[in-house]
Formats: C-alpha cells, sequence, structure tokens
C-alpha cells in the first residue's frame, strides 16, 4: 500500500515549483494580514486613528484573507506528503493556485475599490443593506471571489479523492474504516497521512459545496430582492462552511507532524485503533460541532444547540489526544535535534492542545450569553491560529528549505522564535483579557477604559509580525533554491 509512486521529471518539476509558490504566497500573505491585524488593534487602542469604514475593511480584508491563506498553506502541506503516496495531478494544484488569485483579486477590488465591509461572514442581509456604504456590485464582486476560491478547492479535492478511490477501493478503506468497525486487522504501514487526507477530503468537500449554495443564493439576491432568504438557514450553512474550513486547515497541517517528527527522532508514527477511532470520529463530529456558534439565536431547534454544546466538549479531544500524545512519546528521550523546524512542529502542539481551553469555555451556553461576541472569541481562535497551524506551515517551510535536513538553529532564528511566541502570549492573552472584561469584539472604536488592553494587543501583535517577517525572509531567500 505504500509503494513509491513514480512521476516524470516535468511532473516532479511543476510539483516543486507549485509548493514553492503555494507556501511563499502564503507566508507573504500572512505578513500582510498580520500587519492588517496590528493596525486594527493599533487603531482600536488609539494609537493611530483611522475611519470607522476603513476599519471594517481592513477587518473583512483580515478575516478573509486569514481563512482562505490558511486553507492554501494548510494545502500545501498535505499535498507535498500525500503525493508520496496517490499520484497526485500537479496541474490541478496549478489549477487551483490560478483561480485562488484570481478570487483574491475580486475580494481586495471588492473591498478596497467598492468599499465592502460586511466581514468575510458576509451574514444576509447585510451585504445588500450597506445603507449607501458599498454597492450590490461591491458584494457581488466578494461573493464571487470567495465562490471562485471555493471551486478551486474543490476541483482539487476531486483529484484527491479519484485517486484515493482508485487506490485503496474507497474513501472507508483509505479512512480506515474496516479497522474501526472490527473488519480488519490495524495494518500498521497505512499511512497517517492518507487517513488524514481522507477525513480532511469528505468534511471539507461537503463545508465547501455548502458555502457554495449559500454564495448562489446570497448572490441571487442581490439582485432579485423580491426573493428572500431564510436568515436562520443561511447562518447555519455559512457557519458550518467557515467552521469545517478553518478547522480543515488546521487538520490538514498536522500531517507536518506526522511525517516530519519521526525523521528528527527515528521513531516511526505507525497507526493504531485509537489512532483511526480519532479520525473517524473528527470526520463527524468537526461537521457537527458548528451550532455552538449559533447558541444565542433563541430560535434555533434546541437539539441542535444541545449538539453545539456537548460536541464543543468532546470534538477536540479524539485527534488532538492521540495527535498531542503521540508527538510527546516520539520526542521523548529521543536525543531530538532541535532546530526551528522541530521546534515549530512542538510548539504547534500547545499551540493546539491550548487554543481547545477557551473554546470549550464559550461553548458552554451561561457563559456564551455573555462572552459569544467579545474578544474572548478572537482570542481562542487566535490561540490555534498563530500557535497551531502557522508553526506547522512554518517548520514546514523551513524543513523544505534546509533541502530536508535538519539544521541547526541560528541565533536570528531563535530570536525570531522567541519574538513571536512570546509576542503571541501577549497577543492571545490581551484578547481573552478583554473578553473576560466583557469588551466586544468587532468595534472600530474602543471606549477609554478598554484602550489599555488594546495597546498591549498592538504592541504584542507587532511582535508576532516581526518574527514572522524573520522567518518569511528567510524562507523566500532559502526555498526557490531548495530541492523538492
Amino acid at each position: 500500500m505504500t509503494e513509491q509512486i513514480n512521476y516524470s521529471e516535468q511532473e516532479n518539476k511543476l510539483a516543486s515549483l507549485g509548493i514553492k509558490a503555494y507556501l511563499m504566497t502564503s507566508m507573504l500573505v500572512f505578513s500582510l494580514m498580520m500587519l492588517a491585524g496590528v493596525t486594527m488593534r493599533a487603531a482600536q487602542g488609539t494609537f493611530i486613528e483611522i475611519g470607522a469604514d476603513l476599519f471594517y475593511q481592513i477587518m473583512t480584508v483580515h478575516g478573509a484573507g486569514m481563512v482562505g491563506t490558511a486553507g492554501l498553506g494548510g494545502t500545501a502541506v498535505l499535498w507535498y506528503f500525500l503525493r508520496k503516496y496517490i499520484n497526485l495531478s500537479s496541474k490541478v494544484l496549478w489549477v487551483n493556485f490560478a483561480i485562488f488569485l484570481v478570487g483574491v483579486v475580486l475580494i481586495l477590488s471588492s473591498i478596497f475599490v467598492g468599499k465592502f465591509a460586511g466581514a468575510w461572514t458576509f451574514l444576509y442581509p447585510l451585504p445588500a443593506k450597506s445603507m449607501g456604504v458599498w454597492s450590490v456590485e461591491s458584494a457581488a464582486v466578494f461573493m464571487l471571489g470567495l465562490l471562485l476560491i471555493g471551486t478551486g478547492f474543490l476541483i482539487l479535492y476531486l483529484d484527491i479523492g479519484i485517486k484515493l478511490i482508485k487506490k485503496y477501493g474507497n474513501l472507508g478503506n483509505a479512512l480506515g474504516l474496516p479497522v474501526v468497525f472490527g473488519m480488519k486487522p490495524v495494518d500498521p504501514d497505512h499511512p497517517t497521512t492518507v487517513v488524514a487526507a481522507t477525513m480532511v477530503l469528505i468534511v471539507n468537500f461537503i463545508g465547501i459545496a455548502a458555502g457554495a449554495v449559500v454564495l448562489v443564493l446570497c448572490l441571487f439576491n442581490l439582485y432579485q430582492p423580491d426573493y428572500e432568504l431564510d436568515p436562520l438557514l443561511i447562518k447555519n450553512l455559512i457557519y458550518f462552511f467557515g467552521h469545517v474550513f478553518i478547522n480543515a486547515t488546521i487538520y490538514s497541517a498536522v500531517t507536518a507532524v506526522y511525517e516530519l517528527l519521526p525523521k528528527y527522532t527515528g521513531r516511526p508514527w505507525k497507526v493504531s485503533k485509537p489512532f483511526y477511532y480519532a479520525w473517524a470520529a473528527a470526520s463527524l463530529m468537526v461537521m457537527a460541532v458548528y451550532p455552538h456558534h449559533l447558541l444565542m439565536d433563541f430560535v434555533m431547534p434546541p437539539w441542535l444547540l444541545v449538539i453545539g454544546q456537548i460536541l464543543s466538549y468532546c470534538s477536540g479531544i479524539p485527534v488532538l489526544a492521540v495527535t498531542a500524545y503521540g508527538a510527546l512519546m516520539i520526542v521523548y528521550r529521543s536525543g531530538i535535534k532541535w532546530d526551528l523546524c522541530s521546534s515549530m512542529l512542538l510548539l504547534s502542539m500547545f499551540g493546539w492542545a491550548g487554543g481547545v481551553i477557551p473554546a470549550i469555555i464559550d461553548a458552554t451556553v451561561t457563559v456564551n450569553k455573555v462572552m459569544h461576541n467579545t474578544m474572548w472569541v478572537p482570542g481562542h481562535f487566535h490561540f490555534y491560529l498563530v500557535l497551531g497551524l502557522l508553526p506547522m506551515i512554518i517548520g514546514f517551510c523551513s524543513y523544505l528549505a534546509a533541502n530536508s535536513q535538519p539544521s541547526k538553529a541560528g541565533a536570528i532564528g531563535k530570536l525570531a522564535f522567541t519574538t513571536y511566541f512570546v509576542g503571541a502570549m501577549g497577543l492571545i492573552l490581551t484578547f481573552l483579557a478583554s473578553g473576560a472584561d466583557s469588551v466586544p469584539r468587532r468595534w472600530a472604536v474602543h471606549l477609554p477604559e478598554w484602550q489599555y488592553l488594546s495597546q498591549l494587543g498592538a504592541i504584542a501583535g507587532s511582535m508576532v509580525l516581526i518574527g514572522f517577517l524573520i522567518f518569511t525572509l528567510q524562507n523566500l531567500a532559502r526555498l526557490p533554491k531548495a530541492k523538492i
């Protein structure tokens, strides 16, 4: 099942250039989105002054940009490792990249030319009712950009799905369901990356398809306002799509942990029954947990809200438990040589595990009704992304930049790591402290008694940006020459 896939020289060259394009684009856009985030915190803290209209435009591009780029970076990691086990098409990889860039141009145009500022969630009926701030055409261009990006990812997942079925017979076999149901014994050589990729394929294909449906409906409504939509249905579809997509990014990038830590420690990462159980459970939970975003929508069916709360407590446990525990066991007394890649991969386990805690707290109804629309929420998802997902991508970039050979971390690398980590913790804690103090999220102007936390957040965010810029500049200088 793990025989070597033979690619032509041209195919390998296209794949190498594609992976580099994905990663270098991701690093550059992440840097710009971090700058946007620091700008918002600085404005809230009165370090700088920008108009409310511009603030909400920046907030919109920051949200859409971070989510989309997280998908691009996570996909690069997953695709790189997955092509070792199934025969993936480099042309499809490039098709997705080209469509992604067109979508980005449309989104940027809608925001900074068309003044669209309805947030990446574009909740109905806001896009069509801007009170003259932006036009219907601007909202349509924004949605069309999102729709194009989703279409590109669907094409890529279609290629992955076809190749998985061709090799393993069906997606159930690739995910390991015969082992879960006791029909087959554990195959210790079944690739961990194949299991992760199958889960990501299933949930994200469904999630993006739901997002495409809601985007088409909203586009139709923009030009046919008499065709009214059900606001609650649209909100459910948007949050289902958004929650699945952003979670799938970290499930994609975690393959770097499965594939690279064994190289550093000399210990294989074998699949097991708990591993199969965890990924099978996550395939269902990650799609059913989104109602925790709707706990304050009292018209929601009660059973859905109950599911949302219960699964919020459970959803992070299966995969995180086997991954974090497995990472610690592989590293323990292994004599691992620490460099930027290995350090970042282990840091990502802390970020993923730590980000669960504020998420679970917020998913409790009695807490949620007070804190859901506060800065607590960006605190928990910045924990996931800044200390969970991004370290996986940074570590992967560092591994490739070193031509797949572990290298010692230099003084600049250690400084960047420390600056990034300290800044990230500071940023996250200011968000969580603001939320605990009931500071609302998505507000351009903060009251004087809130501003000191925004100021601390701007300083901490600047540290994150500085550390990340060092990583980015190092990778931009080394990745083009790397042999992939």
